[in-house]
């Protein structure tokens, strides 16, 4: 038996309304629990509560102003009744499509489903299949640093005696779960190489995590990525099974885009980049993934890509959801995975290229090395291949992230062309003085996560 609660307004006239919560609940495996009262005035011809429950024939709840959406009592209702869907019988004026996302972000964030006559919306996938303590790293996008994140999160993890491994999904990953040894496994250039030609995505996620973070990493695939972050297609189920496998004490999931890992795990890390748009943050499902969280990180906090009127009111704007919750903005650095100074770099980046000048200036001063060039089009090959060409011949040596196109065209060219190839990380860096230390945050939620797996 299916159970809903209706939401309904003063928009329409009342035995319409009553004609349309009966035929939901005629239908078979239907209940109709309670009705919330949502706003609307036109039809309305009793504002007696008592006597507009009479006549529905059925529990009715009103908020205190017909002007206002009470998405309190929403939440009210549904936790009081715990239903299985939210059916929304309701139309312009009342509810607009920010409304509506608004009402969505709440009923999913409980598991249950939001349907209307032409719109269904489910939560993501959540199995519960981890035996150790375990978080996912989540985010509102691609390209803001889900695996940087990830990785100095790993790092710094493993630093502390806690004995990671990561499972990993991506839009490149392996047909079968990849189990990877960063842990044991010296993984160097001509090693990617071997696996690129075999035509394996050596620089899809897991390896990734593997190089930068040197701990057990296991590689997944997905297709697809809906609305609230429920994938198509993936193979991360199997992943976690075989973590659970593994002589680790704690497993890091890592989302893929704005997609979510299909894992239920004890906490959540999301990470919003700054540079997005703001209506993308505010509405739709980015309040949703603001609410699955327990520590929020803001990537790419620096202009010319954001200003810091801009990074504010997103901080303002996550408090209001969740007061409790700590936000921490940050900007990536690069950090060479081996020893630079003294040479010719060509650096080849993910970056915008609007920050493309503060990167080199950074590189040449923190690693006392010379940018002979630079490019930001690691993700598009025949750019890549344009560029490389119009620095090779100043260059000793290759900087590139592991991304995108960072085996296949960037350290083929460079090994074919006798340059040394360094792979680069990217190191979050906290721009607020008044913010929380990243590394105690993320320890505090690591062990919090431990705390709440051993109850």
């Amino acid at each position: 038996m299916n159970k809903i609660i209706c939401l309904v307004d003063g928009e329409h006239y009342l035995p319409v309304t009553k004609s349309a919560v009966l035929t939901i609940n005629d239908s078979n495996h239907n209940e109709v629990q309670a009705i919330v009262f949502i706003g609307g005035t036109e039809k309305l011809k009793t504002e007696n509560h008592e006597e507009y429950s009479k006549l529905m024939g059925f529990p009715v709840y009103f908020g205190d102003d017909y002007g206002e959406i009470p998405y309190d009592l929403i939440e009210e209702v549904i936790d009081k009744y715990g239903p299985d869907c939210v059916m929304d019988l309701s139309d312009e004026p009342v509810l607009d499509y920010s409304k509506r996302f608004k009402i969505a972000s709440c009923v999913l964030s409980r598991g249950l489903i939001y349907e209307g006559p032409d719109f269904r919306f489910e939560p993501p996938t959540q199995a519960e299949i981890p035996e150790k303590p375990s978080i996912k790293i989540i985010g509102t996008g691609k390209r803001i640093g889900k695996t940087a994140v990830s990785t100095y999160t790993s790092r710094l993890i493993e630093k502390n005696k806690y004995n990671p491994c990561v499972v990993a999904m991506g839009r490149g990953g392996p047909e079968k779960p990849e189990l990877v040894r960063g842990d044991l496994m010296e993984i160097t250039p001509e090693f990617l190489m071997e696996q690129s030609e075999k035509g394996v995505h050596a620089a899809s996620d897991h390896w990734e995590d593997a190089l930068m973070s040197r701990v057990l990493t296991i590689g997944c695939r997905r297709c697809g990525g809906g609305l609230s972050g429920e994938v198509f297609m993936t193979n991360m189920k199997e992943g976690a099974k075989i973590a659970n496998e593994q002589d680790k004490d704690l497993i890091i999931f890592e989302g893929s885009g704005a997609a979510i890992p299909p894992i239920k795990t004890d906490k959540n890390i999301l990470l919003i980049g700054a540079n997005q748009n703001l209506l993308n943050i505010v509405n739709f499902f980015g309040p949703f993934r603001i609410g699955l969280s327990d520590l929020v990180i803001l990537t790419m906090c620096e202009e010319p890509m954001v200003n810091k009127e801009k990074v504010q009111e997103i901080i303002e704007f996550i408090s209001s959801l969740k007061p409790e919750i700590n936000v921490i903005p940050t900007v990536f650095r690069p950090k060479p995975l081996k020893n630079i100074e003294g040479k010719n770099v060509l650096f080849a980046t993910t970056a915008p290229e609007a920050v493309k000048d503060k990167l080199v200036k950074y590189l040449e001063k923190e690693y006392k090395c010379n940018i002979v060039g630079t490019t930001s089009h690691l993700s598009n090959r025949p750019l890549l291949r344009e560029d490389i060409k119009k620095y090779m011949a100043d260059a000793d040596c290759m900087l590139t992230e592991l991304k995108a196109a960072a085996v296949d065209v960037a350290t083929k060219e460079a090994i074919e062309s006798g340059l040394e190839v360094v792979y680069s990380d990217n190191i979050p860096i906290v721009i607020d003085d008044d913010s929380p230390d990243i590394d105690s945050t993320i320890l505090e939620l690591v062990d919090s996560a431990i705390e709440d797996f051993n109850k």
